[in-house]
């Protein structure tokens, strides 16, 4: 009768493991977004990854969010588009650990982890420093923790944006990834978010983590900066999604929305291109 129970009870804690990741998504992390068919065929993207691999003095491992540049470096690409990935000092890009890790990595992260390309360009990235934005069609800003203590800190990735904002490139960018918006601005003027609606991980879900002692925090600062911020929310903001589209600016709330993202900016290419623009 003992080794019933267990046996039953082995198959319940079994059963509740390898259901764990649909668990989590039907909850809302990284639903699955089903995109429609995109031709770019011909057109240019890139994604920019933060450089920094530390979260602030307490010793633990961060960098990238995995799905905040898989998920939107898949999208382009299954599309057509040619995509490079650049960070803001070059290099490597960290990768923060848990994010490629059961249960929380996406099916993005999978497809990056047997991709021997992918795996090259996120090892020995470019610096911001080296391109040029103008030479872009799409211009993604991916998050993650380390966003927050060198993207809106990079006078380079500034530069960068103002080029791709020159060009007529459509920015974007999701969680985290929105500060960099901070860097690009003209002289002593206000950045270019001032004035414009955009989304990006909001006050809630920081607090909610607990890691509230970043030098940035995307919802606060954004707004501080003049832009009409606009989120959704759930019971934890971790499972909440949302996609602002404003001209070419297209955000993402945080690391559930950059498949949705990249399709939406991909959209106002396609549409820009219609109407000759």
């Amino acid at each position: 009768m003992e080794w019933i129970i267990l046996s039953a009870l082995s198959g319940a804690v079994l059963t509740i493991w390898l259901g764990l990741p649909a668990m989590l998504r039907a909850m809302g992390l990284h639903h699955r977004f089903v995109a429609p068919k995109r031709n770019l065929k011909g057109r240019r993207a890139l994604i920019i990854a933060t450089s920094h691999d530390t979260l602030g003095d307490t010793g633990k491992k961060t960098g990238v969010f995995a799905s905040e540049m898989t998920a939107p470096y898949y999208a382009f690409l299954d599309a057509g588009m040619e995509v490079d990935v650049a960070s803001i000092r070059g290099g490597a890009i960290p990768v923060e650990p848990m994010s490629v890790k059961w249960p929380v990595k996406s099916e993005y992260d999978d497809r990056f982890l047997m991709d021997k390309d992918l795996r090259q360009k996120v090892g020995a990235a470019k610096s911001v420093g080296q391109v040029d934005g103008a030479q872009y069609d799409a211009v993604f800003l991916a998050g993650g923790w380390g966003a927050a203590f060198d993207f809106e800190q990079s006078p380079e990735l500034g530069r960068l944006l103002l080029q791709a904002e020159d060009a007529s490139a459509v920015i974007g960018g999701v969680c985290h990834g929105p500060l960099g918006l901070l860097a690009a601005r003209r002289g002593n003027v206000q950045p270019l978010v001032n004035g414009r609606t955009l989304t990006a991980v909001t006050d809630k879900q920081v607090k909610e983590l607990g890691i509230t002692h970043t030098p940035r925090h995307p919802e606060r600062d954004l707004r501080a900066a003049g832009a009409r911020f606009e989120s959704s929310t759930r019971f934890r903001d971790i499972f909440a999604s949302h996609v602002s589209v404003d001209g070419r600016l297209v955000t993402g709330q945080n690391q559930n929305d950059g498949a949705e993202t990249a399709d939406r900016m991909m959209q106002v290419i396609l549409d820009a291109s219609r109407r000759g623009g």
